[in-house]
């Protein structure tokens, strides 16, 4: 078989991480997340995953938060199955295909290396878009028309590598756009953004973490009509009970400490109504 080679610098080469996760994760008799597609992806493509040397916390936390996000997507389709979802800096994700339910309008937005390099390995259908952008610029937004329905943004490994500046001008745009917006992202707090450069994957790829938030609720000051629906901890997940034994007792020990629990999470604000 063929591999297609590919080249990613910087941040965009960090979608390798939770691509090569879910991949090994998948082979796994009682996996956290099943992902087929990158399986798929991992045996077509000609790249050295081992110089990523992801850690087994960040592997493990990394499944979980697909998973997370995964069924918070779920639960809203569940709610509004013909609504509109956006993903940010989609990566090679194969989000929609796990969870597509025959209804969901669904775009997915990555730079336009990133798009290109998805273009191999998905189609697009009446259903589910591509725009190619990044997104912190302005125009993408109009390329949408949610048509008056709730808008779902997600935002998996991604608001860590943009400036804070630039993630409060996207709620104010989403909250100017849409009549209303469920956005779901994960967030480093600050004393975790600072020690983050120090991680194996990161130093690998040369990527910068530039924000991180300890106190979520300061979002509400952005601005606007902005209010935190959630703060979920990693020490939450369910999946921790496929965890072997050391993991499931790193994860209660993390649990018993505010600033272990608040390192990373996700965080699901509303915008535009409660």
């Amino acid at each position: 078989m063929n591999k297609e080679k590919i080249t990613l610098t910087g941040e965009t080469e960090t979608l390798l991480v939770p691509l090569y996760c879910r991949y090994l994760e998948s082979m796994k008799p009682e996996p956290i997340i099943k992902d087929d597609k990158a399986v798929e992806i991992v045996d077509s493509i000609d790249y050295g995953f081992d110089r990523l040397a992801i850690p087994k916390q960040t592997y493990v936390t990394v499944c979980m938060r697909a998973k997370q996000f995964d069924d918070y997507t779920e639960s809203r389709l569940a709610d509004v199955p013909d609504g509109i979802v956006i993903h940010l800096g989609c990566g090679l994700d194969s989000r929609f295909d796990r969870i597509d339910n025959n209804r969901v309008e669904w775009y997915d937005l990555d730079v336009p290396e990133v798009i290109a390099l998805r273009k191999h390995f998905y189609l697009e259908t009446g259903r589910y878009h591509f725009i190619s952008s990044s997104a912190v610029e302005p125009g993408w937004i109009e390329k949408i028309n949610a048509k008056n329905k709730p808008v779902l943004v997600l935002a998996e490994g991604l608001f860590m590598y943009l400036k804070e500046e630039d993630i409060k001008s996207l709620f104010i745009r989403l909250q100017n756009k849409f009549s209303k917006t469920t956005i779901i992202f994960d967030s480093y707090s600050e004393l975790a953004a600072k020690g983050i450069g120090g991680h194996p994957s990161i130093k690998k790829t040369s990527a910068v973490v530039s924000w991180g938030i300890s106190d979520a609720k300061r979002i509400e000051s952005w601005g606007g009509d902005i209010h935190l629906a959630e703060e979920w901890y990693f020490t939450q997940s369910e999946e921790i009970r496929k965890l072997d034994a050391g993991y499931r007792f790193v994860f209660r020990i993390m649990g018993m400490f505010p600033a272990a629990k608040k390192a990373h999470r996700i965080l699901v604000f509303q915008l535009g109504g409660k």
